[in-house]
């Protein structure tokens, strides 16, 4: 992806920027200057007709205008939808709304990714996570430059993982492993024979590496993790150095499936069939299902005899009503498989209790799934 260069005018002054291609937010066509004097309904009014506002106050009175803003859009609720799969279409829209009016609210990134605003803290290091090496100022939504502040801040002190007994370091724009639950499936469901005597194990989409971490740790000889992304593939080889995993666990991509075949091959897929909008949403959302219907078309031609294919998944999908039980079944059955049995745990998130959510009936029916498949 190729940065597209921004230009304003300011105090009579023509100035340009490189607007960063890894933002998530389409490059302004308007920009103005705002400061302390700007009234948060006006910002609201120009963030809402498209004009992106370049802020020239201090860094905790951009933090204040935004939740201001913020505070505009929610007086505007996803309507409740006719049934589970139109409010998590309205939902998501309603989503879509506030991510495009917030991130209209701009700072300034000097050379070196500084930030000249009074009070403002050090972001050089987080925004070469997530932007790349400088080149020139840079123009970047203040939503986007606060999620690269806090991927940073995950990255240094890591997720705590009980399964591991450690700690993982997520990257920027790779899914943390905070919903344990799934972690903890793969942590405690019985190995196939050939994984338990130290056979071949592949992790496919290992995003920060920790369930090829788990399996070695439970004793399978030999791990290959795959991912598609770039920064994936990093952050797995980075957790896996870190944990002394380096002689059992070979990271390889970008793709999906390694060559060869093997006595297990765990696949923890996006679990919505929807479109992401951010990095950060490809752990959630996979459009049209495609990297599970991939893994279930490869499963059979890399398995070894007697070896399972573990799918965990979640049945939000279902209860959402974007997926059937029967079409996932028949996905399976098509691709020569059956299914050898299931282990179910419910979600422990914040979000599984949060009545406030549009989503709540779904989120708080949750199952997720570990689905141990093997050739028929």
């Amino acid at each position: 992806m190729v940065p597209t260069t921004i230009r304003w005018t300011e105090a009579g002054v023509p100035r340009s920027a490189r607007w960063p291609a890894e933002s998530a937010a389409p490059p302004p066509r308007r920009v103005v200057p705002a400061d302390d004097r700007m009234r948060a309904d006006t910002a609201y009014r120009l963030a809402c007709e498209g004009t992106a506002l370049l802020w020239r106050g201090d860094f905790p009175g951009a933090r204040r205008l935004l939740r201001a803003m913020d505070r505009r859009v929610a007086r505007k609720p996803p309507r409740p939808g006719d049934g589970p799969a139109d409010a998590f279409h309205q939902y998501r829209r309603a989503r879509g709304h506030r991510a495009r009016v917030l991130g209209r609210l701009l700072v300034l990134l000097e050379d070196g990714y500084r930030l000249d605003l009074r009070r403002a803290p050090d972001v050089r290091r987080a925004c070469v996570e997530a932007y790349g090496p400088p080149s020139g100022p840079t123009l970047v939504p203040l939503t986007g430059l606060l999620g690269a502040i806090g991927a940073h801040q995950w990255r240094v002190k890591g997720v705590e993982v009980p399964a591991l007994g450690a700690r993982v370091h997520p990257h920027y724009g790779v899914f943390s492993p905070v919903r344990g639950e799934y972690v903890d499936l793969v942590a405690h469901a019985p190995l196939p024979p050939g994984a338990r005597r130290g056979g071949t194990a592949f992790d496919l989409g290992t995003g920060t590496g920790v369930l090829a971490a788990v399996l070695a740790r439970r004793g399978v000889g030999r791990v290959v993790a795959t991912d598609i992304s770039p920064r994936a593939l990093a952050c797995a080889r980075e957790n896996v150095r870190r944990l002394g995993l380096a002689g059992r666990i070979d990271v390889e991509g970008p793709g999906l499936f390694p060559g060869g075949r093997a006595d297990l091959v765990v696949c923890n897929p996006p679990w919505l069939p929807a479109r992401p909008t951010s990095a950060l949403e490809l752990g959630v959302y996979d459009p049209g299902g495609a990297m599970l219907r991939d893994f279930l078309a490869g499963l059979a031609a890399h398995l070894r005899p007697g070896g399972e294919g573990w799918l965990v998944l979640s049945d939000l999908a279902e209860r959402l009503g974007l997926r059937t039980r029967g079409e996932l079944l028949s996905g399976i059955e098509a691709a020569g498989l059956r299914v050898a049995g299931r282990i179910d745990t419910r979600p422990r998130h914040p979000r599984a209790g949060d009545t406030a959510d549009p989503l709540h009936a779904a989120r708080s029916a949750e199952v997720t799934s570990l689905w141990r498949l093997a050739g028929r």
